[in-house]
């Protein structure tokens, strides 16, 4: 004890106790008031570390004091701050299930409103914890069991501390990174940076991109968007009488396929079919079904394919648009137009966290009524994957929600069992016979595709049983791809290539994902159109009766007779009906033909080779178009005609079971839901599924009215 007593007068051993103690508060948070998601050994362990690296760096700064009450002073000062810091997350995540970030923190009064006015709301009772090591503190000092050491701190010292911190910090990147590669450059979620660096470092972090993000939006004025209404009106292209207005007053439901490419569709393993579900779908009379469709998405994968689907804008060359500049920038978004100009009420459900992508601040932006993440959803150590909770467990119980939507309603669904690394348990596997390749990766993918494919077909059951079908457009499409291009020469011979022919051309082709629009009544087909994701928009709108022309969208219709074929991709190659173009590792063309696969010789057409950059220039100019119109905030400076830009405050993700419900009360004999319509009787019970995680317990399906006695705690994140 008096070792101990000895060290903690020395003024590194009171700092080691600031450390100790700060760590431990963080601890309990981590695992007591977070969801951090943390699902294998090295994430515990790195969570467990990473508090100290910035404790130590920060807290050593008051080592360079010479004065030793002064550097103590720092000290506490720093402590407090630290403290503070910490605990305001705490009460910050438990209403908004999110950080403090830069902007928020600057706006405390906003923070403070938006906490409800009282954040005694929000204490509980283990919150003791937080602040019992101040009372500790004191009485070790007050009693001279810790005293303050006089004596002066060698230089050598400080700067050793301090290195030390940096030492362990870049310990603690070089791990996080070899869990999670590219985590700073391509940010997931905003969680996921505290989980794997800390709230210091995450606070650093989104400070110094709102700081570069202000910067560049600083300089740019209104004139900026001459030259965006320029191009928007000279590649307008005008919607095909035929289509416009068909899904007119129609409920629009969006199926988002994780990580589904073309080459699925009809496809066949050991003679059974993949997925034969979205097979009869895809050749189905009132299905549009596109075989030319490309994802066209960046680093920021599925959040780039939403980001084109919602706005008609591009996502950024590096790193993700929605995680990046989603939280502040202005959106001229579906369900803000659908909303204003039709009177959808929009939703979305997905099985992962809310913070994933920074969905649940990027939402409110776009003008999404509601936003029904994993907290929404029964949650037990089987029900989820390593991206959320899985299809057949997410779609079954999201029903009891959208029963519940006003009608129309613009409803997205993101599934997210078909992901990398396509692992699923044994029981959820119906018998399919995955391949066998010695590729696991490749293997595991047609398994979780066809898991996929039967939760599509229970979902599309419900639909026609409720009556929800024959009033509803339902539109399909593929994020991105599943498998990459490493993993391609191992899926080669399953489609009829060999391994040793794959090349860039090939690699290209699998950027095809579906896309379907599928409605009773409409007259179907397999359309081979050339479009991608971009193309997306303007499609839905103009089939929901709502024109484009005066929306700023770089993509164009797909039906109608003026659509732009060329399809760009984000790193600048690009496809058009005829030919793929993609640079080699110097930046020179590689052109190919899309029916036979070979390589054209450039210097031997020079009348195409003349197209090829003029094609390049019109790719290079479409996407600086976009990341200016995205990085400088352009939209802010221009208002369609009857648009209203859409105010993020007006938009609430917490409890709203019980909105969905006040508002079927007050409109009373109004109201258009599909509940209130079945005699104000749910539809759940029409819903069946197979999934063994429910294993005949339907409880969490059809237990509507036992959800609204939760409470808020579990109804409010």
């Amino acid at each position: 004890m008096n070792k101990l007593k000895n060290f903690l007068s020395k003024r590194l051993g009171f700092l080691t106790l600031l450390v100790f103690t700060l760590w431990i508060k963080t601890i309990i948070a981590y695992y007591v008031d977070f969801s951090l998601g943390v699902t294998d050994p090295l994430q515990h362990t790195i969570l467990i570390i990473n508090p100290i690296a910035t404790a130590v760096i920060l807290l050593s700064i008051a080592l360079y004091v010479t004065r030793a009450r002064i550097s103590y002073i720092v000290m506490g000062v720093i402590y407090v701050l630290e403290s503070a810091l910490l605990y305001g997350n705490v009460l910050y995540y438990r209403e908004f299930s999110d950080f403090l970030s830069f902007n928020t923190i600057a706006g405390a009064s906003k923070v403070s409103k938006g906490l409800g006015g009282s954040a005694a709301n929000l204490v509980q009772a283990h919150d003791f914890l937080y602040g019992i090591d101040f009372l500790i503190i004191a009485v070790l000092l007050l009693t001279h069991l810790v005293k303050i050491d006089p004596r002066p701190m060698r230089k050598l010292t400080a700067v050793a501390t301090t290195m030390l911190g940096i030492f362990l910090f870049s310990f603690n990147l070089t791990i996080a990174e070899s869990n999670r590669p590219q985590l700073l450059g391509r940010t997931f979620d905003r969680a996921y940076i505290v989980k794997y660096l800390g709230l210091n470092t995450f606070l650093a972090y989104d400070s110094i991109k709102t700081v570069q993000n202000n910067q560049v939006r600083s300089e740019a004025v209104g004139t900026d968007m001459d030259d965006v209404l320029s191009d928007v009106e000279q590649n307008y292209a005008k919607p095909n009488k035929k289509y416009f207005g068909k899904a007119k007053g129609k409920n629009i439901i969006i199926i988002h396929l994780e990580s589904f490419q073309q080459f699925l569709i009809n496809d066949k393993v050991n003679g059974q079919e993949v997925t034969p579900f979205l097979n009869s779908l895809y050749n189905d009379k009132n299905t549009m079904s596109f075989d030319n469709f490309y994802h066209e998405v960046g680093q920021g994968k599925t959040s780039d394919a939403e980001n084109m689907l919602e706005t008609g804008l591009f996502g950024l060359p590096e790193g993700s648009l929605f995680t990046k500049l989603g939280s502040d920038n202005t959106f001229q978004a579906a369900p803000a137009i659908l909303g204003q100009k039709e009177g959808y009420t929009s939703a979305v459900f997905h099985g992962n966290t809310g913070t994933f992508w920074n969905r649940n601040s990027v939402y409110k932006n776009m003008g999404y009524d509601y936003f029904f993440d994993a907290s929404y959803f029964h949650k037990s150590d089987d029900s989820s994957l390593g991206f959320g909770i899985k299809d057949k467990l997410m779609l079954s119980e999201s029903v009891k929600y959208l029963e519940q939507l006003q009608q129309p309603f613009y409803a997205k669904f993101i599934t997210v069992t078909n992901h990398y690394p396509f692992q699923l348990p044994d029981e959820d596997n119906d018998g399919f016979t995955a391949p066998d390749t010695n590729n696991s990766t490749v293997n595991g993918y047609f398994v979780t595709a066809h898991y996929l494919d039967n939760a599509l077909r229970e979902f599309f059951d419900y639909l026609k049983s409720s009556g929800i079908y024959d009033n509803s457009m339902i539109v399909l499409y593929g994020d991105h791809y599943g498998l990459s291009n490493s993993q391609n020469p191992d899926l080669a011979p399953l489609l009829g290539i060999n391994s040793d022919d794959w090349n860039d051309f090939n690699n290209s082709q699998m950027q095809k994902v579906p896309f379907m629009i599928h409605m009773k009544g409409l007259k179907g087909g397999i359309n081979h159109t050339y479009g991608g994701e971009i193309d997306v928009l303007p499609t839905l709108l103009h089939l929901a009766g709502i024109n484009t022309k005066q929306y700023v969208q770089l993509g164009t219709d797909l039906l109608s007779k003026e659509h732009n074929p060329i399809v760009i991709f984000r790193n600048k190659n690009f496809v058009t009906p005829h030919y793929t173009v993609l640079k080699d590792n110097e930046g020179n063309p590689q052109v190919y033909r899309n029916k036979t696969g070979e390589q054209v010789d450039l210097d031997k057409d020079p009348i195409l080779k003349q197209k090829v950059a003029k094609w390049q220039k019109y790719v290079n100019d479409k996407l600086k178009l976009s990341d200016t119109i995205n990085n400088k905030n352009l939209l802010r400076f221009y208002t369609p005609s009857g648009f209203t830009p859409v105010n993020p405050k007006d938009y609430d993700y917490q409890n709203e079971i019980q909105r969905l419900v006040q508002t079927r009360d007050a409109l009373s004999l109004k109201s258009t839901s599909v509940y209130s319509q079945n005699d104000n009787k749910s539809t759940t019970n029409l819903y069946t599924t197979d999934a063994p995680e429910f294993n005949g317990d339907r409880t969490y399906i059809d237990s509507w009215s036992s959800i609204l006695k939760q409470g808020t705690k579990e109804t409010s994140r």
